[in-house]
């Protein structure tokens, strides 16, 4: 799991480029819309998600002789199909020459924390992790055990462990345990630096995974699997984990805080020298001088590595309902990690006194908000950001606001589909996406019961008209008053330098002039104005030149009446 070294600091550009068009079908040339075309005739709170294939992506917005209006208008492709892009223009009915294309905007390098989170998750999706499986067992390596029970109080043993990014090398880490739960067995790395973390300090992780990490995360996403017999999750704090970024990188993009490896799981590789032959989470190691790479103190270990935790045992939950019970494929990259930031949230709720009530604030310092915290923080930088972000990405691309992405969206079904809204009504609704071989967007169809492309453009309304009186329920969250909570943030700290992060271009309808590339999930926000007595105006959704959308993109102009 990846952790930043300024988790609380978001430096945020906003980027749109403009332009205008009208499209007059396949072929690139232009017409003006007219009032022929597909009229948008809604009342305020009304909203509707518009093809516009049918219509030559025109749509008539009516005279509002009496009194202002104003509509939200979210262009978004909504296929469920990871990594497509598509150029797009969107104008009023005030025609210009058509520009070239734009641009994509570039972007953001991943860091190396980054790229081998999704190296990881990639890997569990695809069963492969670029590793040729060993075809013969290898002497003085794990072999599945028969003993069901868990390793005793400083029984030695070693690992093997991924010791670069791209899992071309591996550490042969010599470890002893240190702590031991129901659930749990802790290792620690015999080479670990000085002033690491104490027994103390290891029965309490220890304690608090038995106690109640675990349990959260199995009652929302069913139970892990146990090949090597020994009825607990192994843990092991390693050297390694924390050479896995340089000082350098470390303290300029983030640190990866834990992992797990779903190779140690694979069928396929379950005689190979590179695998653990069991449930197997990594950790860092408390290194307070910053020997092995930045420094970390015993207490930031300590706070920190369970949130690390209960992310990461979802990915091994899920890779043992989908992989091992199953016989399929991981989850997608985007929707598994969506789970596994749900799962931090469902961490803090448990601190709360009403778990399943509604979050109105996150107040820095709280057991639940450093849970949940970096969702937030994830969620702002995404809806700060959105032009630049995909919510489903594809290879190659991971950032944090996407990470924030997937968690608003999980966050949104579960809310809006799970039977009711008890923590129980929750974890149904999550088991049941978790425990299925089927993956991503289909997986969402499945369990909702709607298509895809339904729950994504409600969510994509949603994420800008959720908390305001009188919206349909579909278009609110019910566990979560984003504004309140990200306007609190903002009254208290000038890293949440707005009081929404979501906030949209403003023109008046027939003046609408904007250009760009949509990605996959993701939608663009725009507030097309009204004045009264206007006699209405048209937009047109296009691509840059004027043709078609392809069909096969589902593309989606989504509306929503302001006013």
């Amino acid at each position: 799991m990846l952790r930043t070294a300024r988790q609380w600091e978001a430096g945020i550009l906003w980027l749109l480029t403009a332009g205008a068009a009208c499209s007059g079908g396949t072929e690139p040339h232009f017409r003006p819309c007219t009032a022929a075309d597909a009229a948008v005739t809604l009342t305020v709170n009304q909203y509707v998600s518009i093809d516009p294939g049918p219509d030559s992506g025109c749509f008539v917005f009516p005279s509002s002789p009496i009194l202002p209006a104003e509509y939200l208008v979210v262009p978004q492709l909504a296929s469920g199909v990871p990594g497509q892009t598509a150029g797009f223009r969107l104008g009023g009915d005030t025609i210009l020459p058509a520009p070239s294309a734009p641009a994509p905007a570039q972007l953001a390098e991943l860091s190396p924390a980054e790229r081998f989170h999704t190296y990881l998750r990639l890997g569990d999706e695809r069963r492969s992790w670029g590793l040729t499986p060993e075809t013969s067992s290898v002497n003085g390596l794990p072999q599945l055990s028969g003993a069901a029970s868990p390793p005793g109080m400083n029984t030695a043993r070693t690992f093997q462990v991924c010791a670069k990014t791209d899992c071309s090398r591996f550490d042969r880490v010599a470890a002893r345990v240190r702590a031991v739960a129901s659930k749990v067995a802790i290792y620690v790395d015999t080479l670990a630096p000085a002033g690491g973390l104490d027994s103390t300090a290891l029965d309490s992780i220890a304690k608090l995974f038995d106690q109640r990490l675990y349990a959260i995360d199995t009652a929302a996403f069913g139970r892990e699997s146990d090949i090597d017999s020994n009825t607990v999750v192994l843990v092991l704090m390693t050297n390694t984990v924390n050479k896995l970024v340089t000082t350098s990188d470390c303290n300029k993009s983030g640190f990866v805080a834990g992992f797990f490896f779903g190779l140690d799981l694979d069928p396929a590789f379950r005689n190979d020298s590179r695998s653990n032959k069991g449930e197997v989470f990594y950790s860092i190691v408390a290194d307070p001088a910053g020997t092995l790479s930045c420094a970390h103190t015993a207490a930031d270990v300590q706070t920190f590595v369970p949130v690390t935790f209960i992310h990461e045992f979802q990915h091994m939950i899920s890779f043992n309902q989908h992989v091992l019970l199953r016989g399929g494929t991981g989850e997608v990259l985007w929707l598994n990690e969506g789970f596994s930031h749900y799962a931090e949230e469902l961490g803090g709720r448990s601190y709360a006194a009403s778990p399943d009530g509604q979050v109105s604030d996150c107040v820095r310092g709280t057991t639940e908000c450093f849970f949940y915290g970096g969702d937030l923080l994830n969620a702002y930088s995404y809806m700060d950001t959105i032009t630049k972000h995909f919510l489903l990405p594809t290879a190659g691309i991971g950032t944090l606001a996407e990470r924030g992405a997937a968690w608003l969206f999980v966050r949104y079904t579960v809310d809006k589909y799970a039977a009711g809204r008890t923590m129980n009504d929750w974890n149904a609704l999550t088991r049941s996406l978790v425990g299925t071989a089927q993956t991503g967007a289909q997986n969402i169809a499945r369990v909702t019961g709607d298509p895809f492309a339904t729950v994504v453009t409600r969510w994509a309304l949603a994420l800008y008209a959720t908390d305001r009186g009188g919206v349909p329920p579909e278009l609110q969250y019910d566990s979560w008053n984003l504004h309140a909570v990200y306007a609190a943030l903002n009254a208290r700290s000038s890293q949440f330098p707005k009081i929404y992060p979501l906030v949209p271009t403003v023109s008046a309808g027939r003046d609408v002039a904007l250009t760009g590339t949509l990605r996959s999930g993701s939608g663009i926000y725009h507030r097309a104005t009204q004045a009264a007595g206007d006699p209405g105006f048209t937009i047109s959704f296009s691509t840059p030149s004027g043709a078609m959308l392809a069909p096969a993109l589902v593309p989606r102009l989504n509306v929503i009446r302001l006013q």
